[in-house]
């Protein structure tokens, strides 16, 4: 099977997967590996397939069927002005909150740009009218990337019928698809990649309504003993106590980013207790729930992608975290209501949290003079009822590895996650210090200090935040020390690329700003 009819394939198979019936197509050349695919799945009883020689009105055809039964209707055309012509139906399903799918088919990327025939900027071309929209690249050969194409679907279907927490609406799907566009002599019927491991029938990943008025309490979320839950960042402090609590009452062991409102409940030392691949292997759950969206730990994102691992997601709303495509289940954050105490397996639990406090009794011990010890520092020494604003890179990856999760002190630690830059920390700490009546601190890198020396910028008559900064000065980028880059064999360019040293005078700088500075 060519990598064009691999891909087209997989789309059409999991619409089907995912509750699509009904799919209206208007010809074309570029979009050919689509018509194939769904003409076989209708051969094969799985779909209805309507043809319309003008994509305008095969356009208001799919809204028409999508209004009528209520379900997601894709509408598949060619490139260039083709998809242009969908812009009408678009806007009334915007505005009717209608799940329509558009399915529109694209040249390679060597193309686009490059005056080719029918090629035009295509991706983003609907604009806000869309709830979600993807740039699905032609593939060059056929592997792993069908789960990416998988659970891109399921994403859009999600979105389409508004099961995210959105309105329903149009989504968009655009897809490049390289020559050959016709299926190889001898192709099976729909025999495509990316379902190894999963059952058959079901979509790739099956999302629960977002609103959770349809799932009896008790049983939203199906208990399975061995269960491990990573709880990463959320968009408010008080949803980690929740998720916490929700864990405490079903046995669970509990790995937690350190965001949120800081309360008892996740295991010491967190995510090192993954790094023993050994270890691991006698204790592997039988299922990870994720609760938000972890930014942290690669030993995380490998374990979520450990062969056969079932994985889970409970999330606010809006989009899901799953970067290596590896959910089976989305819930609504409302999942985790009370649903009173369950069995879990304690011996198995017991393994986890005993790990967990080997672990931190090593990271207890770590020396002066490391950033990892003052991270310790001023996570022991921080008053109850502190917030502390923590900054990207090293800090919150030292944070995560020291922070006291056993003593209750009604700490709440905030940061920058959506994107997780380093820009506009000490802006950020005062605005959160004016914001509030806690005690503020804020926990950063020098470079993450450095890049924005101007939030020290204060006006005579302008309030003043009660905010206390810690740099950790170890003059440059020490997060890459952590990563390939940091490598001994790269040490000749390592300094001048990524180390980057600024030798910056941090006390000159803080007196320039009329700032006090105490070196410690």
């Amino acid at each position: 099977m060519n990598p064009s009819t691999a891909l087209a394939s997989v789309l059409i198979d999991e619409l089907v997967r995912g509750g699509v019936r009904e799919v209206v197509l208007a010809p074309g050349s570029r979009s050919a590996p689509l018509a194939y695919a769904a003409a076989a799945a209708e051969a094969a009883g799985r779909l209805r397939l309507h043809v319309r020689v003008d994509e305008r009105s095969a356009g208001f055809l799919a809204l028409g069927l999508a209004l009528g039964s209520a379900r997601p209707v894709p509408v598949i055309t060619t490139s260039g002005t083709a998809v242009a012509n969908l812009h009408p139906a678009v806007l009334e399903a915007h505005h009717s909150q209608i799940p329509l799918v558009l399915i529109t088919a694209d040249r390679p990327a060597e193309l686009r740009g490059t005056g080719a025939n029918q090629t035009t900027v295509q991706h983003g071309l609907f604009g806000a009218s869309v709830r979600w929209s993807v740039d699905l690249p032609a593939p060059d050969s056929v592997g792993e990337q069908g789960v990416w194409w998988r659970s891109s679907v399921c994403r859009a279907l999600a979105a389409a019928a508004g099961a995210t927490g959105s309105l329903a609406g149009p989504v968009h799907l655009n897809v490049g698809f390289r020559d050959p566009l016709v299926p190889d002599v001898g192709d099976g019927d729909l025999a495509v990649p990316g379902l190894a491991g999963r059952d058959g029938g079901r979509p790739w990943v099956v999302v629960d309504a977002a609103n959770g008025a349809h799932l009896p309490a008790g049983e939203s979320i199906a208990h399975v003993q061995r269960t491990l839950v990573v709880v990463g960042s959320l968009p408010r402090p008080e949803q980690t106590v929740t998720a916490l609590s929700w864990a405490a009452g079903r046995g669970y062991p509990v790995i937690a980013e350190p965001f949120g409102r800081i309360a008892p409940g996740a295991l010491p030392g967190g995510p090192l207790v993954l790094t023993s691949e050994e270890w691991l292997a006698g204790a592997t759950p039988d299922r990870v729930i994720v609760i938000g969206r972890p930014t942290l730990a690669r030993p995380v994102a490998a374990l979520l992608r450990w062969p056969g691992m079932r994985v889970e997601l409970v999330q606010p709303g809006g989009e899901w975290p799953d970067p290596s495509h590896v959910a089976q289940q989305v819930h609504p954050f409302t999942a985790l209501g009370a649903d009173g105490e369950h069995a879990a397996d304690s011996a198995w639990g017991e393994i986890w949290r005993a790990a967990g406090e080997r672990v931190a009794a090593v990271t207890s011990e770590i020396p002066w003079g490391t950033s990892l010890s003052v991270a310790a520092t001023v996570s022991q020494s921080l008053p109850a009822g502190s917030t502390v604003v923590v900054g990207s890179s090293n800090a919150a990856r030292d944070l995560d590895l020291t922070l006291d999760r056993t003593t209750p002190r009604d700490l709440v630690v905030l940061a920058n996650r959506g994107l997780a830059g380093i820009d506009g920390m000490v802006s950020t700490a005062s605005g959160v210090a004016l914001a509030g009546d806690r005690p503020t601190y804020a926990l950063l890198g020098d470079l993450t200090f450095l890049h924005d020396t101007n939030g020290l910028l204060l006006g005579d008559s302008e309030p003043a935040p009660d905010l206390t900064i810690v740099v950790v000065n170890d003059d440059g980028g020490g997060i890459f020390t952590l990563l390939e880059h940091g490598a001994p064999e790269r040490a000749n360019t390592f300094e001048r690329i990524f180390g980057t040293p600024t030798g910056t005078d941090v006390a000159a700088l803080c007196r320039a700003h009329g700032v006090r500075h105490e070196r410690i």
